[in-house]
Formats: C-alpha cells, structure tokens, sequence
C-alpha cells in the first residue's frame, strides 16, 4: 500500500515513470479499452474506430449509438487515485476531446449530420477483472 501512495505522489509531483511502469500503465489502459469496448457493444453501440488520433489528440473509442455518435474517453484509476474517472477528464482534455471529434467529422462527412455526444467510460479494478462504470453525455462540446 505504501508503494502504491508512493507512486501517486510522485505521478503527481511529475515524475516519469520507468519504461517497464510505462509498459504496464500502456498495457492495462489497452486493456481498459477492451473491457469498454465489449461493455458497449453488449448494449447495442457499434464500433466505428479505436484510438483514432490525430494532432489535435486521441479518441479511445468512436462508437454509434442508433443515430448518435458517441465519442469515448476510457479512464483507467487505481484504488489510490485522487480523483474519479469523469473526474480526471479536465478542461484540456474536454478541448483536445472536442477538437479532434471536429476532426473525425470532417474527415467522415456521411455522419455529419448526427447527434454527438462525450462519453466517459471509468475502469477500475475488481475483485478479478476490470469493472467498468459508462457515464453517457459526461459532458457538453461547449464545456471545453
């Protein structure tokens, strides 16, 4: 328990992380990602891209839900994290979130039309397995 504080501290102090805690840290949010994925098909959303980036930032997840088009942000947090999934998507994330969901619709004019929505999927860790809490409509595009 120690180390796990230990960690935080210095995450939140900046301090980098070694390549093999970076490796784990990569390897567990893709995991997150997985575990949202199916979380979200299993309730009728379609999948349209993973992890699709671009210079303006990354979207986890960009899914369709009937005629809504739902942008995802996966947020993995340990049991000693200051702060919730929805919690950690701050201002600049709401804006790199929004820029690049602009982009994805420029790119892709045939959804255009459709209703958007910011959905934040918060993963933790179970007893056995990831478990996942979707917060649709987390937020607004002009919150950012």
């Amino acid at each position: 328990m120690i180390e796990k504080s230990w960690h935080s501290w210095l995450r939140h102090l900046g301090a980098t992380l070694t390549p093999d805690r970076r490796r784990d840290t990569t390897r567990i949010g893709r995991r997150a990602e997985r575990q949202a994925e199916r979380l979200l098909r299993r309730n009728g959303l379609r999948t349209l891209a993973r992890n699709y980036a671009r210079r303006t930032g990354e979207i986890d997840l960009v899914m369709l839900d009937g005629d809504v088009l739902a942008f995802v942000e996966v947020r993995y947090r340990t049991a000693a994290a200051w702060t919730s999934g929805l919690g950690s998507v701050d201002a600049g994330k709401r804006r790199r979130l929004t820029r690049t969901a602009e982009q994805y619709l420029q790119e892709h004019p045939e959804h255009r039309y459709r209703g958007i929505r910011f959905d934040v999927v918060s993963a933790s860790k179970g007893n056995y397995r990831l478990a996942c809490e979707w917060i649709q409509d987390a937020f607004d595009a002009m919150d950012g």
